[in-house]
């Protein structure tokens, strides 16, 4: 039987003993959302089936609708063993608001498209005997809801792209015992020699922490444990720094009791000072490219995992060392990769959409990046936290300054390992990080911001040609700031000669293009204030046709000249 997308997907937390679910489900639409009204949750079968976990509106998931589907339901029969083990039903992600049953009965309700569930669903199964997963998926895409760079209107246009619906991440069992690890959270020290592992367990047992790096054992640790939130700390006989370009990662075997887990950490420190970027203390340049996480066939899911792994070479092979995860929150499988191959990145997700000052969005939102910041957290990949991109006051109305504040000091107080940028570019609020975006095309508008005398100077600069932000960017300190200028260029080239969407005029020419590109980049090298950037974007996204790469993932220009601009150093 063909299972798409086989591969586990939480390396960070991998038990043996998991089922994938991925595959055909029976599927059916609800457009007039009135399916928990007929009692869809009772039936016995579907209208239609679904590959799961390709969203409906893809090419993928065998149906192709790309209208508004305000609503959809998946069925799955599935055996569960009589083993005695607790049954746990995870799902990597469901757009936006989901309803669970087991063989009819609501088993959990979930908000949120982004970040994935957990569902112990022991009490509901019958063991030995067919039973019945039931999913409702309701997605209306209501005035104020954040819903990234999904579109909308009908069509897809400028910047917003085909939406996803329902499940877009793999399902899949895990059978466990009664007692078992919960989580971990993994804070490495270099300095100390050591890693300390906070461990929430279920029930009274005993703990076995084994350490290794490249198979060498390098601490283990036994201890008994009790039900709740344990500290320990595992002494590492050997360090080995995750690096820029060199992913090295100690593996982790933790068994508790007979439960057992295989997990992975990295040993870094990321921060900002006054001026830099520091990579475990060391200034690192930020060479960093847009990734909006968008598949042609799959939209916002990636047909295999050698997909993920591609578009990190991709990027790598035009000279970036990473990206900002752009409008959404990428699954797990693609960390993992980033962690293994020393890929530097922001974790974001889709705020694009929500009303600033409407709580009943808000406090769902606030909800779920904490989910976020909790699942991401062992990722050394993430050098920081961006819950918020441009924020607009809607209708008129003033965003809530309070809340964007209030989202700031709780990723802070959430993670306290990370710099977090507040918002980036737009309007600002509080932030460790001053950041900027600016699609200025012309060589000597850009230099005359980017290479004013003084940053103070640089600064005035920016707001003259920014004047509608330039009252939140004076509210903040820039001064003892590092600069971050994480969008700019967006240079359209159309491949296809279609006219499609992108930032000014486009270039005529491919030296054109380059030469564009050149200049810009190197004016950003080249200003002593600046302390990395972040060029949109990576490859293009349906209409948008400003990447380096088609939506296809063909190189528009040849690489090893991109890249040598990308890799310019300063003067």
């Amino acid at each position: 039987m063909f299972i798409p997308r086989p591969e586990h997907p939480n390396p960070q937390f991998e038990r043996e003993n998991w089922l994938n679910l991925n595959g055909k489900w029976e599927f059916e639409i609800d457009r007039g959302v009135s399916g928990r009204d007929r009692k869809f949750n009772e039936r016995v079968s579907l209208n239609s089936e679904i590959t799961v976990p390709f969203c409906p509106e893809s090419v993928l998931s065998g149906i192709g609708d790309t209208d508004f589907l305000n609503c959809v339901w998946y069925l799955k029969k599935l055996n569960i063993d009589d083993n005695g083990l607790d049954v746990i039903l995870h799902f990597g992600a469901v757009d936006y608001e989901s309803y669970i049953y087991i063989n009819g009965k609501q088993t959990y309700h979930n908000i949120g498209g982004y970040v994935g569930f957990d569902i112990d669903i022991t009490p509901f199964v019958k063991r030995g005997e067919e039973n019945i997963i039931t999913v409702c998926a309701i997605d209306g895409h209501p005035k104020g809801k954040a819903s990234g760079k999904q579109s909308k209107n009908y069509y897809s246009m400028g910047c917003d792209y085909t939406r996803t619906t329902g499940i877009w991440q793999t399902v899949w069992l895990e059978y466990v015992e009664k007692n078992r690890i919960e989580y971990v959270k993994y804070y490495p020290s270099a300095e100390q020699k050591n890693v300390q592992i906070e461990i929430a367990v279920k029930g009274n047992d005993k703990l076995s922490v084994v350490c290794s790096y490249e198979k060498k054992v390098q601490g283990s640790v036994d201890i008994s444990l009790r039900d709740g939130v344990n500290r320990i700390t595992v002494p590492l006989n050997e360090i080995y720094l995750w690096e820029a370009g060199c992913g090295r990662l100690y593996d982790v075997e933790l068994s508790y009791g007979k439960d057992k887990v295989r997990s992975y950490f990295g040993i870094r420190t990321t921060a900002f000072d006054k001026n830099y970027y520091l990579l475990n203390g060391k200034p690192l340049y930020l060479r960093t490219v847009l990734d909006q996480g968008f598949y042609k066939k799959g939209i916002y899911t990636a047909e295999t995992e050698e997909e993920l792994v591609r578009d990190i070479y991709l990027s790598l092979d035009a000279g970036f060392n990473g990206a900002r995860l752009h409008q959404k929150v990428f699954e797990p499988r693609f960390l993992y990769h980033c962690d293994k191959l020393g890929y530097l990145v922001f974790g974001e997700t889709g705020n694009w959409g929500l009303d600033y000052s409407n709580m009943e969005h808000l406090t769902p939102f606030l909800l779920e990046w904490q989910r976020e910041i909790n699942r991401d957290f062992n990722h050394p990949s993430i050098i920081g936290w961006c819950p918020l991109n441009e924020t607009w006051d809607v209708d008129w109305r003033h965003q809530n300054d309070d809340f964007i504040r209030a989202l700031y000091y709780t990723t802070k107080n959430m993670d306290s390992t990370r710099p977090c940028v507040g918002t980036s570019g737009n309007y600002q609020v509080v932030s460790d990080i001053y950041d900027l975006h600016d699609y200025i095309q012309t060589k000597d508008d850009f230099e005359k911001i980017y290479l004013a005398p003084t940053k103070e100077q640089m600064c005035e600069e920016y707001d003259k040609a920014h004047e509608w932000v330039a009252r939140y960017q004076k509210s903040m300190n820039f001064k003892d700031m590092a600069l971050y200028l994480s969008e700019y260029g967006g240079i359209r080239w159309d491949t296809d000669g279609v006219g499609g969407w992108g930032y000014g005029n486009g270039p005529k020419t491919e030296e054109e293009f380059l030469d564009r590109y050149a200049y810009l980049t190197k004016t950003l090298v080249d200003s002593p204030y600046i302390c990395g950037f972040c060029y949109t974007q990576l490859y293009d996204v349906e209409q948008e046709v400003n990447g380096l790469y088609t939506y296809e993932r063909k190189p528009k220009f040849d690489m090893a000249k991109i890249k040598a601009i990308t890799q310019y150093e300063k003067k």
